[in-house]
């Protein structure tokens, strides 16, 4: 019998144990056998043999080597043994010669981080299910005007389309979590082609780096300083304009000013 693994704290490791949440998830992701399925963080694989036992295969990223080592002798998986960080998802999509579907339990401590590296791959993705903290959950699903819209949401809602599924509570891990987690749905867009990204991040960015105060004292001296004119209310804060309208803005900033 294999040693028992100790979740690593370094690695933000919580395993998800209950058998109702991750029959809800496989339920919610509905996996086919020709799907080409990624997973993050499959940790000691209870999402994994689940996920198996409706698909031909599965890859999954893990970066624990121990881990990674016990997966290995799994049928039907292919490992890579590596950061999320560091893993070139285009390509991953590229030799698998179809769009992804990736789901995971993301590590707390960086789940930020991991979607805005998938972002960058939103072309190659059908879709994504992920357990986050439920913070960060409710901010990435937010709408404008309340206190949970930010840069996370405008910046992630542009390029998907975003639904909270369900809640977990921290009895599902082992060990629990300090926080309630929550199950989300993030299927891509179609990518405007007028969109500058870089652009669009610099512009959110500013909104939001002093998100009580009205925009024409942040934004709004940003634009000044790159010489834009534009039609733009700046007698708002950050959370009270919809995506929609910070797209236009930076359709509006042609050509691209120096930064």
């Amino acid at each position: 019998m294999a040693a028992r693994h100790i979740a690593r704290r370094r690695f933000g490791q919580h395993f998800l144990v209950d058998d109702t949440v991750i029959d809800a998830i496989v339920a919610a992701v509905a996996p086919r056998p020709q799907d080409a399925l990624v997973e993050i963080g499959p940790g000691l694989g209870a999402l994994t043999d689940a996920l198996l036992r409706r698909c031909e295969t599965l890859t999954v990223i893990e970066l624990d080597r121990d881990l990674a080592a016990r997966l290995r002798r799994w049928p039907r998986l292919e490992v890579i043994e590596a950061d999320v960080l560091k893993v070139d998802i285009a390509a991953l999509a590229a030799r698998r010669g179809q769009r992804l579907r990736v789901v995971g339990n993301l590590p707390y401590n960086i789940s930020t981080p991991i979607l805005f590296h998938l972002l960058e791959s939103a072309a190659h993705v059908e879709d994504q299910h992920f357990m986050l903290q439920k913070e960060v959950v409710d901010r990435m699903a937010a709408q404008p005007g309340g206190r949970d819209y930010g840069r996370l949401s405008v910046m992630l809602q542009w390029r998907y389309r975003i639904e909270s599924l369900f809640d977990v509570p921290p009895a599902a891990f082992d060990p629990a979590p300090k926080v309630v987690s929550a199950v989300v749905r993030m299927v891509p867009r179609p990518q405007p082609v007028d969109i500058d990204v870089h652009r669009l991040g610099a512009v959110v960015t500013t909104a939001f780096s002093q998100r009580r105060k009205l925009l024409r004292h942040t934004l709004g001296r940003w634009l000044e300083a790159h010489g834009a004119t534009v039609a733009f209310d700046l007698q708002r804060r950050a959370e009270e304009v919809p995506v929609e309208q910070y797209l236009a803005l930076v359709r509006a900033l042609r050509p691209p000013a120096s930064t």
